[in-house]
């Protein structure tokens, strides 16, 4: 069965198309468009061993997945004759609250539990979406599966997913922790522990899967007890364009001076504040180094408040967990911006990760132990394949 999987960020749209044999795995194309909704984004499509490049505007999602279908049947480098080839499609979901605890088919009554979920996360909820109305117009007799970014996180316990809030308003809307990037955490951490010839759930694993968005998440033994976003994909690390930890008297404070609503303050932390925020004009994090590197002051600064936080969460779960075996590196940045990782982790002897910066430079996207032979905590850079885990449970679910 030939199964697309469609995996819509903030910013991006990853994509893959797999024949799935049973527990084979085919890839049989991939590709990833970056900088959607920025002057100019860029496409990669990998086909048959070739790769095909080029920079084009990508409006918005729905854009973006017309590229994707328009390149899998192109002549020149496309992989299938026709989308009626297409067997079934997996989604990535960011938030599925406490309605969904694992992945499921898709209908009606599920597009409808997800709409209700978006204020959640309003940067991914409607590019989920896009997506999935767009594959029900072209291909409507195929099946749609959504797995969810927060299913991994319902192992959180109620101390570290509950709020020093009044408890009532747990009960009356569910206001907690959730989590997200759910199947990275758990797809790295069961790779990355591979690796190394151990099985995860035998071990202590502190995951950071670091883009545009960017979440850490802490899992003992199998199953993830903390993670650095909350009710919403706002909390916890600086990142594109959203604030991460914030003082909420800070907040309360901005609106009643700005005489900000709360639709303008969902924009504010959302789509303009992170990396963008504090350097006025760069996102993404290549662009942001290139602002430090020039001497753009707002640039380092955010350069190297980007490497803080991170620094901070680690030790942080590390100190939760009492002990870390595994120090897993994912994501845009964290597997390509391998000069983020030394900021991150020089000076951190004392928690036992020695890092070795000769395996670490100018090392992008593949795996690799970038800690020295002797380090008490054994560091990793892991190639993150969220969509083969959405190829997985889509096949499971449509065979069933």
């Amino acid at each position: 069965m030939k199964i697309l999987v469609l995996n819509c960020g903030s910013s991006s749209i990853k994509y893959q198309l797999i024949d799935m044999q049973g527990t084979d795995a085919k890839v049989m194309a991939k590709g990833l468009l970056e900088r959607i909704g920025l002057p100019m984004g860029e496409f990669t499509h990998k086909y048959k061993g070739e790769k095909h490049y080029e920079q084009v505007p990508i409006a918005d999602h729905t854009a973006g997945i017309q590229i994707v279908l328009k390149a899998l049947t192109d002549e020149k480098i496309g992989v299938i004759k026709s989308l009626n080839e297409i067997g079934a499609v997996g989604h990535r979901v960011a938030q599925g609250g406490e309605k969904f605890p694992d992945s499921c088919v898709i209908n009606d009554e599920v597009i409808a539990a997800i709409e209700s979920l978006k204020d959640l996360a309003p940067l991914h909820t409607p590019g989920n979406l896009q997506g999935i109305r767009a594959m029900q117009k072209v291909l409507p007799g195929v099946k749609q599966v959504a797995v969810f970014d927060t299913s991994f996180h319902q192992t959180i316990p109620p101390k570290a997913f509950l709020y020093g809030l009044p408890y009532e308003y747990y009960q009356k809307y569910r206001l907690r922790r959730y989590g997200f990037h759910g199947t990275s955490h758990r797809f790295v951490a069961e790779k990355g522990a591979k690796m190394v010839g151990k099985d995860w759930r035998e071990l202590k694993i502190i995951s950071c899967h670091l883009g545009s968005g960017a979440s850490i998440c802490a899992i003992d033994h199998g199953k993830s007890v903390d993670t650095s976003m909350g009710m919403t994909p706002l909390e916890g690390l600086i990142m594109g364009s959203r604030c991460g930890d914030v003082d909420p008297g800070a907040l309360i404070f901005l609106a009643e001076k700005e005489n900000l609503s709360p639709d303008d303050m969902s924009k504010l932390l959302n789509k303009k504040s992170g990396l963008i925020g504090i350097t006025g004009d760069k996102q993404d994090m290549r662009d942001v180094r290139a602002g430090r590197d020039a001497g753009d002051e707002r640039a380092t600064y955010a350069f190297d408040m980007f490497a803080l936080k991170v620094k901070k969460y680690i030790g942080a779960y590390m100190a939760e967990m009492n002990g870390c075996d595994l120090l897993i590196f994912t994501g845009g940045i964290g597997e390509n911006a391998w000069f983020m990782r030394k900021p991150i982790l020089q000076n951190m002897e004392f928690l036992g990760i020695e890092f070795d910066a000769a395996a670490s430079d100018e090392m992008m996207g593949e795996d690799r132990v970038i800690s020295k032979p002797g380090s008490r905590v054994t560091t990793l850079v892991v190639t993150t394949d969220e969509e083969y885990v959405i190829a997985s449970d889509t096949y499971r679910l449509v065979q069933a």
